[in-house]
């Protein structure tokens, strides 16, 4: 099941109610997944992860003497919240939030809970996603990315891997000018930056790139078949198989690794789009991504 961008980080982060799957106390270890909704998607979340965490933990080394003997393990915005608001001496496995959304959660809390938070978040990995236009074009191309005040974190990270252009965006700007600015590059890389891109604008920003032959590489599969040309992304059985990697080094070490993106993916393509804008698709592209290995016994 692909995460959708509607379903996961819209209507996660706009989710007003509460709720927890019931905990596991393995061992004298306990696991909690924490819920911000009902729906049917959060539901398959927390049952797939549940059946990935339950051996884990039944396999807890006593020797560790872990302090922290709660783990939750959050699913979307709301639960995170919820979970960062209490006082407790546990850990924090978020998952299905957004980079931006896991800052400004944690913005405020003190050194000394963040270190025993992590996230996984809920978009693509820059890195990734600069591989794969590598991949689709074949040749150095200029990239070129539209960053508000949200995710102007993200610009060590667009520097590093690649020459991005960086054009800086906020709140109220005319977005069509910001278009035209980064008109000449061949590529649009966009990130689920709430500011730059909304369900309302998002059709405006397909025709203003495709009038300047340019390509946008989405942060979600919905985006790409609404007309952007790929993406990397990460369904729900490979955001789950990274939360029980993590969970699985904490059992095995007590040591929380910092907030990181989906280490397990695929790719999807707009063939249509390809076509339009003379992109040729390779396979090499069309297969690019990181399974997560077979399920432990």
């Amino acid at each position: 099941m692909n995460i959708s961008w509607r379903r996961t980080l819209l209507a996660l982060t706009l989710a007003a109610s509460f709720g927890s799957a019931g905990a596991a106390d393995i061992q004298g270890f306990r696991f909690q997944i924490v819920t911000g909704d009902d729906s049917s998607v959060t539901r398959h979340i927390a049952e797939d992860l549940y059946k990935r965490l339950l051996p884990i933990f039944g396999n807890f080394r006593t020797e560790l003497a872990q302090k922290r003997r709660m783990v939750y393990v959050t699913i979307g915005p709301v639960a995170l919240r919820n979970v960062a608001s209490r006082k407790c001496d546990c850990v924090v496995i978020s998952a299905f939030t957004s980079s931006q959304v896991w800052r400004a959660v944690t913005a405020d809390l003190p050194s000394a809970h963040l270190q025993s938070m992590t996230a996984i978040y809920a978009e693509p990995a820059p890195a990734d996603q600069l591989r794969l236009i590598a991949l689709l074009y074949k040749r150095p191309v200029r990239v070129a990315a539209i960053v508000s005040g949200e995710t102007g974190f993200l610009k060590p990270l667009l520097h590093g891997a690649s020459a991005v252009e960086i054009e800086d965006y906020a709140d109220g700007d005319d977005i069509n000018y910001a278009l035209n600015r980064v008109g000449q590059a061949q590529v649009l890389l966009a990130m689920p930056d709430r500011t730059v891109y909304s369900a309302e604008n998002f059709r405006n920003i397909l025709l203003s790139t495709y009038r300047h032959n340019q390509s946008v590489i989405g942060f979600s599969a919905d985006m790409v078949r609404a007309g952007a040309l790929a993406t990397t992304y990460s369904n729900i059985e490979h955001i789950n198989a990274h939360v029980a990697d993590l969970a699985n080094d904490f059992v095995q070490t007590g040591e929380l690794p910092p907030p990181q993106f989906p280490r397990y993916f695929r790719t999807i393509i707009n063939e249509g789009v390809a076509r339009s804008l003379q992109v040729s698709m390779s396979e090499e592209a069309r297969k690019f991504g990181r399974e997560p290995p077979a399920k432990r016994p």
